[in-house]
């Protein structure tokens, strides 16, 4: 199972990164998502993918989960959630005054 996440967060960290080197605002902001949802993953793989009882059993469990990596990746998804409404918002903010979402053209680099 843990070949099938390396795997699965390998192809989420390539498109992210591939999405975050395009010129579009929107998509920078979509792979940056993309790229948090990996991490995510990544976190939780790490933790190890353990099959177990509830983690709050008391000192004499045979079995248990360690909670740690779960609240990590709750905490980190809040904060990407958190992040990425912040960045949907400049976004529309800043293609309501300069009226494009193009990166060369919100830079001055390019000419309309």
């Amino acid at each position: 199972m843990e070949i099938l996440m390396a795997i699965v967060i390998g192809v989420l960290f390539m498109s992210a990164t591939y999405l975050m080197l395009s010129k579009s605002l929107l998509r920078i902001i979509i792979g940056t998502g993309i790229l948090s949802h990996g991490a995510h993953l990544l976190l939780l793989t790490m933790g190890g993918l353990k099959k177990g009882a509830a983690p709050l059993l008391g000192e004499q469990a045979s079995s248990y989960t360690d909670p740690l990596p779960q609240a990590l990746i709750l905490t980190a998804i809040v904060i990407s959630f958190g992040v990425t409404s912040f960045f949907l918002v400049l976004a529309y903010r800043s293609y309501q005054e300069l009226g494009t979402d193009n990166m060369d053209r919100l830079r001055g680099n390019e000419k309309k």
